[in-house]
């Protein structure tokens, strides 16, 4: 059979015997749009979409027809909804979220009925991890009365409500439970080092009060009985954050992984049953060079290695616009983009180490010029772009999207890093491995950022010998296509590759 020939050759080294993390799922999150299409968008489309997200089949043509997400963050809104244009939240009505505990304290489990929507479609396709996190306590505990905060740098939070808040979480944690949703993780806490003071649901916190909220939801999660249910510490909104003192927030906002896990710490949490050893950060606005990207993923890495913590990364999207390699942002195709996603997600996962990486807003419509920097599923609403989420409309898979799917499709839950080396080694073209739970499945992930096309020479040792080797390949035309033997181990230019092999 003719094989494709290829601009370069270079020879890879993975070594199955040099094991680094385990990985526990790749997420997205049904923030801020999930629950407008839920409600109100036709089956068909939405079935479209949960398809999209989290099936792991494969179509009539042996192509995946989903990224196969492992995880999936569900947002416990704070009741800005029910407050409509009283919530202070209206230049974007959609970020505004219902919350399922009533003024009076009753509940009620019909509410965020499009959350709920995609909820069960990811048990359906098989997905056992689901996180709740929440932005701000319900609005009938905050200060104000409001679901944004104007208390600064302090929790939007009344100070005798901590333990109302912690019940709170626990009940809606046990009430999917009760239903049959693995509630792996409760994030009560959501970038405390920013203020939230307006257009959308946030607060502030102090080190200080996420610990004693902590351990209020700690015990309330031990008194209904929630034993498989952890709370997720962190969700810092930059990877400094974790490591350091930072000047823009301070002391008691930063430095976060001693803050809570230095048992000398008078916010030591790290000893109480629901506190897994794990910390949570966002990997935000330190993206934009490679430099950038290696020294603050390795200080990240290094902080938690010395306290013996995971490390999840919980949300990205682009944040940023100037990034190294895309000479202008309006110039730059999607590829361009899905590309330097590419990138944070490597370093994420083989300098920070992490062992879950998370996209932030799942669905979102393209407007203000922002192209696909926050969305992995584009939304079209009837009335275009800058139209009502409540009229319907349709969807387009991004590039993002099928970039992620190289990873998520094929990385399950229990695979392990391994060492992959390739000889030249560069920002421009990355290698990252990982082997099964059975020591049965090989997944190499290729990101090529060069102009040219590589074929790869893979030298494999610590394992039985490959075979039966399929490749998938997102490009500029192509979405995480597989493509025919002739191709195989010929990684096209401006691409995200994956090769899976039998061992």
């Amino acid at each position: 059979m003719p094989t494709v020939d290829a601009d370069i050759e270079m020879s890879v080294n993975i070594d199955c015997s040099q094991v680094y993390q385990t990985i526990d799922g790749f997420a997205s999150s049904d923030a801020w749009n999930m629950d407008y299409v839920g409600k109100y968008w036709n089956e068909t489309e939405k079935e479209g979409i949960a398809r999209l997200l989290f099936s792991q089949g494969l179509d009539a043509s042996y192509q995946p027809d989903g990224i196969g997400l492992s995880m999936w963050r569900v947002n416990l809104g704070g009741g800005s909804a029910e407050q409509g244009d009283a919530s202070g939240i209206n230049d974007q009505p959609e970020r505004r979220a219902e919350c399922y505990l009533n003024a009076d304290g009753t509940y009620n489990w019909n509410k965020a009925s499009g959350q709920q929507y995609f909820m069960r479609k990811a048990l359906e396709y098989g997905v056992d991890n689901f996180v709740l996190f929440s932005n701000t306590p319900p609005v009938y505990y905050t200060k104000n009365g409001l679901g944004f905060s104007d208390s600064g740098e302090n929790a939007n939070l009344k100070d005798d409500c901590y333990d109302d808040y912690a019940d709170y979480l626990a009940t809606v944690a046990e009430h999917f439970t009760t239903a049959g949703y693995p509630i792996t993780h409760i994030s009560p806490v959501n970038e405390p080092q920013y203020n939230w003071n307006g257009g959308q649901e946030g607060s502030g916190w102090l080190n200080s009060e996420v610990a004693r909220l902590v351990k209020e939801l700690d015990q309330s999660l031990t008194t209904k009985g929630l034993a498989t249910t952890d709370i997720m510490v962190g969700e810092a909104g930059a990877w400094n954050y974790l490591y350091e003192t930072a000047s823009d927030v301070g002391p008691q906002r930063s430095d976060i992984i001693d803050n809570f896990f230095d048992p000398s710490s008078a916010n030591y949490i790290g000893d109480l049953p629901h506190v897994p050893a794990m910390i949570a950060g966002h990997s935000y606005w330190l993206d934009t060079s490679w430099d950038e990207l290696q020294a603050t993923r390795k200080q990240a890495a290094d902080a938690a290695k010395a306290r013996n913590l995971k490390l999840y990364q919980t949300e990205w999207s682009m944040m940023s616009e100037k990034y190294e390699g895309i000479s202008s942002y309006d110039a730059a195709s999607y590829m361009d983009l899905a590309l330097a996603m590419a990138q944070v997600i490597h370093t994420d996962l083989t300098v920070a180490n992490v062992s879950s990486w998370s996209y932030w807003t799942t669905c979102e419509r393209e407007r203000w010029s922002q192209k696909s920097r926050f969305y992995l599923i584009r939304l079209n609403p009837t009335g275009g772009d800058y139209g009502e989420l409540t009229e319907g409309g349709t969807y387009t898979a991004s590039k993002n999207l099928w970039v992620l799917g190289n990873y998520s499709r094929f990385i399950r839950p229990g695979y392990k890093r391994i060492s992959a080396t390739p000889e030249q080694q560069g920002s421009d073209f990355l290698v990252s491995a990982y082997v099964s739970p059975e020591n049965d499945k090989l997944v190499v992930v290729y990101v090529n950022l060069k102009k040219e096309s590589v074929k790869v020479d893979n030298t494999i040792t610590g394992a039985e010998t490959p075979s039966n080797a399929e490749q998938y390949v997102t490009s500029e035309g192509r979405d995480l296509r597989r493509v025919g033997a002739e191709q195989l181990t010929v990684v096209p230019a401006r691409s995200v590759t994956t090769i899976v092999y039998d061992i």
